[in-house]
Parts: structure tokens; C-alpha cells; sequence
């Protein structure tokens, strides 16, 4: 039986060997590159360095394009807007309450029940024409006391003056002394005394008895009763009116007009008034007078304006928008509002100035009108103001004008 050498599986079945300690190596093989090889990495290096060169060079362009569109938008575009002055004659429309030209609340000047009343509220009424009529069976009584009372002291002055001149004659023979005498005639004057008194006490209880009567103050309309048959009143104006009567031939009508305005509420001024129930229609009025002081809380002044009420169609208590023709103030400028700038400052305008550039001005502001100002001082028609300037706009920034923009 014979032995074979092994074989190395990664041999390919080759039979292991001993290294052979005296062979003779060889030198390693070299590979040859072609020379195409080496000129296309130089030209793929030079294209990689162009490629950079020009990115570098077209972001510098956009950066300096950049830039210069950066510093362009930098300076914002305004628009200008000039003052100008309004010559027309203003309408100023405020609110107004119209009130009687006169007005009686009649309360009763007796204590009683009311008796009866003959006139109603609407009813038209003349001077002295009785209302109603208050039954007083205590004034009644005092009366009659009243008069019980002067009769006895109209009796007891009748014997004292003929007591005072019995003793008068005694005198003159001497049956009495001067003493006596001289208190007789005082009593007598003393009994005169009292009967004025008493007279004074009928007339007074006589006169609350005419106030029985609720007669009617003037002529005018019934405007309110607030007393029924049966009611007990009493003297005095503690409790309500039983009566009102209102004198409306003419009427008045009161408007609280603005401080701004009340420089033009003169005496005579013209006014219209529109009532909501007669849409259709407008009353004239006039200026009748002014209370000449301002309402320190709304720092309003009352005006009074008197109106016909030939036919009757303006009743007290009616609310009427009252519209005045305002002359213009003279030298007075407008702007509009958007251009004025409320700040720490105060109230001042933009102004554009030369060479483009900005600057503030502090004026002094006159009636609000809206979307208008009115601007007393600070202003000149020349004067070119921006309109609604941004808040981080400062004096001296440079500014462009919209029409001149591109």
C-alpha cells in the first residue's frame, strides 16, 4: 500500500511543497499606463479650476446686483399730498330738543280733594279758564272761624271806642282821672288793631278759597294732567304737578354746540330743523342767544334758536337734528388726516424739503374734520406734505416721490 503526498484545497490539489531556500526571485512586473491617461486628468483638473473661477465670479456679480437693488429699495416712495383751503360756507348738523316757549307746571296751593277737573291733555286753553276745582272743607271751616272771629273783634273795638269817649266826657267834670281815661282810649286803639287783624286773617282764608279753582296761567295747550276726580292734593309743590300748560305759538330749541363751533353761533344766524315725523319737511329758526359758557365735562356751550309754530307741528320734547350754515374761517388750511403724525412730540406734518429729504413740522390744529384737519398755524399753500408717513421715518432720510419712482 502506497502513500500519496497531500494536497492544499486552495492548491488546486497541487502537492504541498517545502520552500526551496536556494531559489534565485524575481523581479516584480511593472504595468505601462498609455499616455492619454495623464493628459485627460490635467485637462479634467483645468476644467474643475475654470468651473470654480466662473462660479466665483458670476456670485460676486449677483452680490454686487444685489447690493445695488438693496440700497435702491432702501429709500422708501411717498406720495405728496398739498394743503388747500375751503372757502365754502360749512353745514354743521347737531342734535337739538325743543322745548314750549314757556311751560307752567301748576301745582295746587290748597289741601282738599279734587272736585272735578274739565280739560284734558291736547285740550287748547285761554288765560284764567278753569281747570279743576279742589273741594276744601277745612279751608271752609277756618273761614267761618275767620269770620266768627272778626265779628267779635269788630264788636269788642265798637265798645271800647264808646267806652273811651264816655270817659272822655267824665274827664271834663272831673269823675275820672286823666289816668283812667288814657287807658280806655289805649284799649279802644288796641280793639282797633285787633280787628284788622281778624280782617287780615279773612282776606288770607278768602284768597286760599279763589285757589279752589286750577285756573290756566296764559293761553296755550294742556300738555299734562296728573290728577283725577276724588285724588287728595295738598298745598305746595312737594308732590307732582296736577297740570301742565305750554304757551307753543313759538317754540325754543337748545343744541350743545362744540367749542370748535362756538365762535360762529352769533345772534341772528339762520338754522333748519328736520324733524323724524316729518321727513319731508324742514323748519327754519334763528339764533336767539347763548348761555356764554362751556360745559366743563363736554366742553359744549347751550344755544337757544326760536322757531313759528304757526301751525302747531313742532311740540315740546321733540328731538330735531338742527343744521347750521358755518362761514369758512379765513386763512384757515386743510389737510387730510392721514398726513398728520401724533407722537411725543405733539402734532406735527412731514414735510418734503430739498434735495429730497425729509422733514418735521409742529402745527397747530384748528376743528376736526374727519378725514380732514383743519391746521391754524405751522402751514403755508406751498408747504408739500407726505401722506401717511411710516413711523421709522426720520428727519433728514431721503425719500422718493411716487410720481417720480421706477
Amino acid at each position: 500500500m502506497s502513500i500519496e503526498p497531500s494536497r492544499d484545497p486552495d492548491d488546486g490539489g497541487a502537492t504541498n511543497r517545502q520552500p526551496d531556500h536556494h531559489a534565485v526571485a524575481e523581479p516584480p512586473i511593472r504595468a505601462i499606463r498609455p499616455w492619454w491617461v495623464g493628459v485627460t486628468g490635467l485637462v479634467l483638473a483645468m476644467g474643475a479650476v475654470l468651473l470654480v473661477v466662473r462660479g466665483i465670479s458670476a456670485r460676486a456679480h449677483t452680490e454686487n446686483a444685489l447690493s445695488i437693488w438693496t440700497n435702491a429699495q432702501a429709500v422708501p416712495t411717498v406720495a405728496l399730498v398739498e394743503p388747500t383751503v375751503d372757502e365754502q360756507a360749512r353745514q354743521i348738523t347737531l342734535p337739538g330738543t325743543i322745548q314750549a316757549f314757556y311751560a307752567a307746571p301748576i301745582y295746587p296751593r290748597v289741601t282738599g280733594y279734587v272736585k272735578s277737573w274739565s280739560t284734558d291733555i291736547g285740550a287748547h286753553v285761554s288765560k284764567g279758564q278753569v281747570l279743576a276745582t279742589i273741594d276744601t272743607p277745612d279751608l271752609d271751616q277756618q273761614l267761618i272761624q275767620a269770620q266768627a272771629n272778626l265779628a267779635s273783634a269788630v264788636a269788642g273795638e265798637q265798645l271800647a271806642a264808646v267806652t273811651a269817649n264816655r270817659w272822655s266826657q267824665l274827664l271834663k267834670s272831673q269823675t275820672v282821672s286823666v289816668q283812667d281815661q288814657n287807658e280806655k282810649i289805649s284799649d279802644a286803639i288796641a280793639k282797633q288793631a285787633a280787628v284788622q287783624a281778624a280782617q287780615a286773617n279773612v282776606g288770607q282764608l278768602e284768597a286760599f278759597q279763589r285757589y279752589k279753582n286750577i285756573v290756566a296761567p296764559f293761553d296755550g295747550i294742556v300738555t299734562a294732567r296728573h290728577v283725577d276726580i276724588g285724588d287728595l292734593v295738598s298745598a305746595g309743590s312737594a308732590g307732582s304737578a296736577l297740570f301742565q300748560v305750554s304757551d307753543v305759538h313759538k317754540v325754543r330749541i337748545y343744541v350743545q354746540v362744540p367749542q370748535a363751533f362756538a365762535g360762529k353761533m352769533q345772534p341772528g344766524l339762520n338754522a333748519t330743523l328736520n324733524l323724524p315725523q316729518y321727513p319731508d319737511e324742514i323748519f327754519d329758526a334763528k339764533l336767539a342767544t347763548t348761555a356764554n359758557a362751556f360745559d366743563e365735562a363736554s366742553r359744549t356751550v347751550q344755544v337757544e334758536l326760536q322757531a313759528d309754530n304757526a301751525n302747531d307741528k313742532l311740540w315740546p320734547g321733540t328731538f330735531a337734528e338742527v343744521s347750521f350754515s358755518v362761514p369758512a374761517a379765513a386763512h384757515v388750511l386743510h389737510v387730510p388726516a392721514t398726513a398728520l403724525v401724533l407722537d411725543a412730540n405733539g402734532v406735527r406734518v412731514a414735510l418734503l424739503g430739498s434735495g429730497d429729504k425729509v422733514k418735521f413740522q409742529t402745527v397747530t390744529l384748528g376743528r376736526d374734520l374727519g378725514d380732514q384737519a383743519e391746521v391754524l398755524s405751522g402751514l403755508s399753500l406751498a408747504d408739500k406734505l407726505i401722506d401717511s408717513p411710516p413711523e421709522w421715518l426720520s428727519a433728514g432720510d431721503t425719500v422718493k416721490v411716487a410720481s417720480q419712482a421706477r
